[in-house]
């Protein structure tokens, strides 16, 4: 399971620098499909999720990102992750969009995003290191760490 993983992950990276992906804004009636929020209330938080089809799925939080991304069949029938382009999250300290594939996620935190807990991402692993310590984080993960067991607690 963790090798057809790292394929998809490997999928997914050449097919976004082959291709290139930008951010897209989430407009007022863009809802997250795994809670309902409305995005735009949240871009401090705000992820996606990019298709090669062109469509965007926009996020309140990188928690809710990851439970649509470990569970397509639920969410999007049909869509594999070899479907998906490119990943954005918003880099916590500097409020940017990043890569969310390459980023670092620090896990139970005492930083809460519109959800409740939060999987907090950061661009390098040093401004992770610092959060961790700072704000009581758990762990530091990265993409293909990050499983629906692991996502349980945080609800």
């Amino acid at each position: 399971m963790k090798q057809l993983s790292l394929v998809s992950i490997l999928v997914l990276v050449l097919v976004s620098t082959v291709f290139g992906s930008d951010l897209r804004k989430a407009g007022p009636k863009d809802k997250c499909p795994v809670c309902g929020m409305f995005v735009a209330k949240y871009p401090d938080f705000a992820a996606q999720i990019h298709f090669r089809d062109g469509s965007t799925i926009h996020f309140d939080g990188a928690k809710d990102l990851f439970k649509y991304y470990l569970n397509l069949p639920r969410f999007a029938p049909g869509r594999k992750p070899a479907d998906v382009s490119a990943v954005f999250v918003t880099s916590y300290y500097d409020l940017a969009p990043i890569d969310g594939i390459s980023a670092y996620f620090v896990a139970g935190s005492d930083v809460y995003g519109p959800m409740g807990r939060e999987l907090i991402p950061f661009a390098r692993e040093t401004e992770a290191r610092e959060f961790l310590k700072d704000h009581k984080g758990k762990v530091i993960l990265r993409f293909l760490d990050v499983t629906s067991t692991l996502l349980k607690p945080l609800d």
